[in-house]
């Protein structure tokens, strides 16, 4: 699978631009600000129906504009297929595929995966286990809509939950009948997706070791560990063990929303505290390449890969290494964006590899010739 053609009109900073894609690298070039990643989000909205970086739709809007419009063209196999995202102002998101119009936007997550790496996913080794769960959720989503549509429902049993504990707090009185309803859809929803969850990290965590050993020339050993609760007992057990707890607090203490993964580094060491922001680095785009890997075996085809900034805070070595292994036959198109255009001609000259490098500037953009 490979991105043909992307159209943006009043996208972020764009007001039109038409740019053709080589099957292979094309990497985005120019200064800060010129607007090489907006690229790379417009085609992220085409794969995953939001933009990667603003959960709000609206403010990809370009300013002083009412509307916007993301359109490309994909070839799986020699099979064309057009994906169109557009939005108007205080009005509902439009997605089509061929024209037509989706009616859940669900139904379009996985038929063209893709894998983004961006200065962002820091979050996932910084911020709370909300981001930790989001990775793989996004993985596993896009291939198996009924686990998307499992942990949606999940969620929504979730907030009704912590809504009866909240008022039995305030009126001293808890609904038993109601109570037994939502713990039975709570288990009946989350057992599944934990048991998900934890075979996907079987075949996962695998993949993690090799990226990150090859990126890395083993330099230093990291671990991946998957946390759970129900790995201590069955769910429904948890949930009534725990209740006066989840009374007392006013919210369901148990449950896969607790779900974690464990970075470590140098022996069980946390990676947050103490990995270098290189060795960060290079963790998370192990994640993400072990994402690529496991996407890969389960649609049967290559996804796209994205590489935002891909650059910054990695040594000549570990930068050679990356490039020299998404250039292998087992990745397919690559995006990436970088603000030296000479680097980028170097790094892949030293690998024997073409590049199509498009130069933007304040939203404009020089696209090269293509073979």
């Amino acid at each position: 699978m490979w991105l043909k053609q992307l159209a943006v009109l009043q996208f972020r900073n764009y007001t039109e631009a038409t740019l053709h894609f080589a099957p292979e690298v094309n990497a985005f070039t120019g200064s800060n600000g010129a607007g090489k990643t907006n690229l790379l989000d417009a085609i992220h909205y085409l794969s995953l129906c939001k933009s990667y970086f603003n959960p709000v739709d609206s403010q990809q809007i370009k300013q002083g504009e009412d509307w916007f419009m993301v359109q490309g063209e994909f070839d799986k196999d020699g099979h064309p297929d057009t994906v169109a995202c557009s939005l108007k102002r205080n009005q509902k998101k439009q997605f089509k595929k061929n024209k037509k119009e989706y009616t859940r936007l669900a139904d379009h997550i996985g038929l063209f995966p893709l894998v983004m790496v961006s200065p962002n996913d820091v979050a996932i080794v910084t911020d709370g286990s909300e981001e930790r769960r989001r990775f793989i959720d996004n993985v596993i989503s896009q291939t198996d809509l009924r686990y998307l549509d499992s942990l949606i429902a999940y969620n929504r049993c979730l907030v009704q939950r912590n809504s009866l504990l909240k008022q039995s707090a305030r009126n001293g009185a808890l609904d038993r009948g109601l109570l037994d309803v939502l713990d039975s859809q709570l288990v009946d929803l989350g057992t599944p997706i934990f048991e998900k969850r934890r075979a996907f990290m079987a075949e996962f965590i695998p993949e993690f070791d090799r990226h990150y050993r090859f990126l890395t020339d083993t330099a230093e050993s990291v671990s991946l560990v998957y946390e759970s609760q129900l790995t201590a007992g069955a769910f429904a057990d948890l949930l009534a063990q725990q209740l006066e707890r989840d009374r007392t607090l006013e919210r369901t203490t148990v449950g896969i929303h607790k779900d974690d993964l464990l970075f470590s580094i140098h022996r069980d060491m946390p990676l947050k505290k103490f990995g270098s922001q290189g060795q960060q680095k290079s963790f998370l785009i192990a994640l993400k390449l072990a994402q690529y890997s496991f996407l890969h075996r389960k649609k049967g085809f290559k996804p796209l890969l994205l590489l935002d900034d891909i650059f910054d805070k990695l040594d000549e070595k570990r930068t050679h290494k990356l490039m020299q292994m998404v250039s292998a036959d087992d990745f397919g198109q690559i995006f990436l964006t970088d603000t030296d255009a000479a680097r980028i001609n170097r790094i892949f000259d030293e690998i024997d590899r073409k590049v199509a490098i498009f130069e933007i500037s304040h939203g404009t953009v020089n696209q090269p010739e293509m073979a």
